[in-house]
């Protein structure tokens, strides 16, 4: 096992031993890594193969292959943006299109300074307000592209500030 030790994953550890490191849970120790980080990191990927046996690399072959997992951590707000067939047929492309112009990250990509993800789902069963997208928590619909940019520069102008104020708690 690398550096990774049992304290770096104190809060993981519970459902290693729900599952006794069985090798057929592999996939539910790895959605509770990545629930408890937010990622599957490479210490991750090393202490379950540590505990279940099995290879790291067929592990990492696991993560890559599906697409809920993650292999880098997200950014603090995560921009979901609507792709179901309401969505698709009222913006989505627009949509898509403004984010990449307005915070520099398409799609799976999280920008430089670690404040935005923009991920792409099926839907978020809000057809009627279509187009959408939900930024953390929050959602937003009928959109425009001078609505949706209005949105993301309050977000920008947080993510600034909160930044700031990490900077000078250093």
């Amino acid at each position: 096992m690398s550096s990774a030790t049992k304290e770096d994953f104190k809060p993981f550890n519970i459902d290693l031993w729900k599952y006794d490191g069985q090798k057929r849970a592999l996939i539910p120790l790895l959605q509770s890594a990545q629930d408890t980080y937010g990622y599957i990191s490479e210490k991750a990927i090393d202490y379950i193969s540590h505990v279940t046996g099995i290879a790291a690399a067929d592990i990492y072959g696991v993560v890559t292959f599906y697409a809920q997992f993650r292999t880098k951590p997200l950014g603090r707000y995560v921009v979901k943006v609507c792709n179901g067939t309401a969505c698709h047929v009222n913006g989505a492309k627009m949509i898509s299109d403004t984010i990449v112009d307005e915070l520099n990250i398409d799609y799976e990509e999280t920008s430089e300074d670690h404040s935005f993800s923009m991920l792409s789902v099926a839907c978020v069963g809000c057809c009627s307000l279509a187009p959408v997208v939900v930024i953390n928590d929050e959602t937003y619909g009928r959109l425009t592209a001078p609505k949706l940019r209005k949105i993301l520069r309050k977000y920008k102008q947080r993510a600034k500030k909160e930044l700031q104020n990490s900077e000078g708690q250093a």
